[in-house]
């Protein structure tokens, strides 16, 4: 049986979060390849910025260095015999160079190691990925700023374990949404500005390959040998200025500090887009019913059950904050990697990282549309607040009581109080106009007053104004 072109594909068919986002393609083996293809360029242009290889042998490994022009399947195959797919792709580069210039093939990966290639590949793969990332979560964000300020003031009830506790607004609870995203774009800024780096190190660390060829092609000032701190410093800042990366202070070969700062922050960002969609998931149950997911032609739809129109975006946020968070630490578990590169540790980085990438890529997306388009049924949370008689003023009503009556005789009355309103139906500040214990001290108006869920919302507003502010 012949199989199809693309039966080998990771298509995304068990990961809809991320199936035909822009993280997807950002981090597909397509642009893996491309940018390792573009770090063997950027390398052969910085070196012969520094006259250590000839302009043109540059100019013809930019040319062709196209991810379209190899066999993605054939690299990865041979990559086997390898345990990376570096030296195919370097032998497979070289042969296209060839083609072009016969002598610019000899410069391919002049004094380079995989690991270099590699590295500096996954840094560009995971910048490019990043300014995606931040663009949906700056979406995100303003759609987030539109709901808390819309609902600054809109009541609804704040739920401890579960179960009703004090009133807050829906706007306070927007503006903490908000404010997780920008936590998250702001960790994610950090590692992109600065964290991102370029790994130049050879064989093991020292980069002697890279002075030795400079050597040989004649890198010194004065031709011969160059000093190795100053071409050293040369070679990184070129380097770094071709691709847009950051320069480290050493090789990084086996202090993966750059890998576990970035996974960090995309865990971080996926939990964050978690704690929304938990809430919009708790919120948007039947019995609550309080806000409502974005529609969309056949979404939510059950394939057994007509009447379901499941929250579907929520349910894919928090697929990818379950999942990026235990990814993440696999990542920073390579931190324990074995003396100057390590056999085991960085190959097994490679997949962990593309998939936080790409998941969190996809919960970021995602999260785009849930926030802009997300129904929040105002009258619904008025009447579900309402469900307890307003108990859960409770707690102000026992600090009012409480110099009158005492701490522990205020709790007991609010608790045989809160009961008695539970049982009967009847509204709580009618329960507690007839306490003889109150009789004399607080009039039946006041306790409406006091009881009224409108009223003990505490810092809620200028909160939200607060936090819009910033």
């Amino acid at each position: 049986m012949t199989r199809p072109p693309d039966a080998h594909a990771d298509t995304g068919l068990l990961s809809p979060v991320r199936a035909g986002t822009p993280a997807e393609e950002a981090v597909c083996d397509q642009a893996w390849l491309q940018a390792m293809l573009d770090a063997e360029a950027a390398l052969a242009r910085a070196q012969a910025g520094l006259g250590t290889l000839p302009q043109s042998a540059a100019d013809a490994i930019t040319t062709v260095a196209r991810a379209e022009r190899l066999d993605l399947r054939a690299l990865a195959v041979a990559a086997r015999e390898t345990a990376n797919p570096v030296v195919g792709l370097v032998q497979a580069l070289s042969r296209i160079v060839a083609d072009v210039d016969l002598t610019a093939a000899e410069y391919v990966h002049r004094g380079s190691t995989s690991q270099d290639i590699f590295d500096t590949g996954a840094m560009l793969v995971a910048a490019r990925t990043l300014r995606l990332i931040r663009a949906d979560l700056g979406r995100t964000a303003t759609a987030l700023a539109g709901l808390a300020g819309r609902h600054r003031d809109t009541l609804m009830a704040g739920r401890t374990l579960a179960m009703h506790a004090v009133p807050t607004t829906f706007g306070l609870k927007a503006a903490g949404w908000r404010q997780l995203v920008l936590d998250a774009d702001h960790r994610l800024g950090q590692v992109l500005e600065s964290g991102l780096p370029v790994a130049l190190g050879g064989a093991a660390g020292t980069l002697a390959g890279y002075l030795e060829y400079a050597a040989i092609d004649g890198g010194g000032q004065h031709g011969g040998r160059p000093d190795p701190g100053d071409y050293l410093d040369r070679l990184l800042d070129a380097f770094a200025a071709e691709t847009g990366l950051a320069r480290p202070v050493l090789p990084w070969h086996s202090l993966r500090t750059p890998i576990a700062d970035l996974a960090s922050a995309l865990a971080f960002t996926a939990g964050a887009l978690g704690k929304i969609a938990v809430d919009v998931q708790s919120l948007t149950r039947t019995e609550v019913g309080e806000v409502t997911e974005p529609t969309a032609l056949g979404r939510g739809s059950s394939s057994a059950m007509p009447h379901k129109r499941n929250p579907v975006l929520a349910t894919m946020l928090r697929s990818a904050a379950l999942q990026v968070p235990v990814l993440s630490a696999g990542l920073t578990q390579c931190l324990v990697s074995e003396d100057e590169r390590s056999a085991g540790a960085w190959h097994a980085e490679w997949q962990l990282l593309r998939e936080c990438l790409r998941l969190t890529g996809g919960a970021a997306h995602t999260a785009v549309e849930l926030a802009e388009g997300l129904t929040v049924r105002v009258g619904r949370m008025r009447d579900n607040l309402d469900m307890t008689g307003s108990q859960v003023v409770s707690e102000r009503i026992a600090a009012v009581l409480a110099p009158q009556l005492g701490k522990s005789a205020a709790k007991q009355l609010l608790t045989w109080a809160s009961t008695t309103a539970e049982k009967s139906g009847r509204p709580l500040h009618k329960v507690l106009a007839q306490a003889p214990e109150l009789e004399g001290r607080i009039s039946p108006r006041e306790l409406a007053e006091l009881c009224d869920p409108a009223s003990y919302t505490g810092a809620a507003g200028p909160m939200v104004d607060r936090a819009l502010q910033k």
